[in-house]
């Protein structure tokens, strides 16, 4: 592995936890020599993660669409800074950089983008890990939901295995080190 893309929140939320983590999954990247992918804002816990990262000598990948640019909340000290034309565009070049996917806490883009991270694995469009990075349990009540739509037959035990979870990043990361997709068709019975 080479690049990590953090998925997380372009606001702080309400517990000092979530930016003390940020921090803390800085410290592992940089210790482990993986380069941030992340969505290239400088508010909220991803210009924590980003300034984390820096400050500790690693390198940092943003990808922004050109409508939030304009909105000048792209970081400007970044290693480098990719400008793309949509939301799409930016999910699309994120997963093309990077060798595993994590996230934080964050609102709706978070959600959608590990789900959709995680889908395209279970669909076999790749085969690299993805991670939930459980601070002060944030994800217990997604986790609930997939154990449920597992037992429930909506999604296969071998895909459920797929997102990997820790309240610790240096055990996330481990766990990715790791990792092994599963090699089973979705659809097989």
């Amino acid at each position: 592995m080479r690049r990590i893309c953090v998925y997380c929140g372009s606001n702080s939320g309400r517990r000092p936890a979530y930016a003390a983590a940020a921090r803390d999954l800085a410290d592992v990247l940089v210790r482990h020599e993986l380069e941030l992918v992340y969505g290239g804002a400088d508010m909220g816990i991803m210009g924590v993660l980003a300034d984390a990262v820096l400050e500790r000598g690693g390198k940092v990948h943003g990808v922004i669409p050109q409508m939030l640019r304009d909105k000048e909340i792209a970081h400007r000290g970044l290693t480098e800074l990719h400008v793309v034309a949509s939301m799409h565009a930016r999910k699309t070049v994120m997963a093309a950089l990077s060798d595993g996917f994590i996230a934080m806490p964050g609102g709706f883009g978070t959600l959608e983008e590990i789900i959709e991270i995680v889908t395209w694995g279970q669909l076999r469009f790749h085969d690299k890990p993805c991670g939930l990075l459980n601070t002060n349990g944030y994800f217990d009540h997604l986790l609930a939901y997939l154990d449920n739509a597992n037992a429930e037959g909506f999604l296969r035990t071998e895909n459920r295995s797929m997102l990997l979870c820790d309240s610790d990043p240096a055990r996330l990361i481990r766990q990715f080190e790791r990792y092994t997709a599963p090699h089973v068709e979705k659809w097989t019975t």
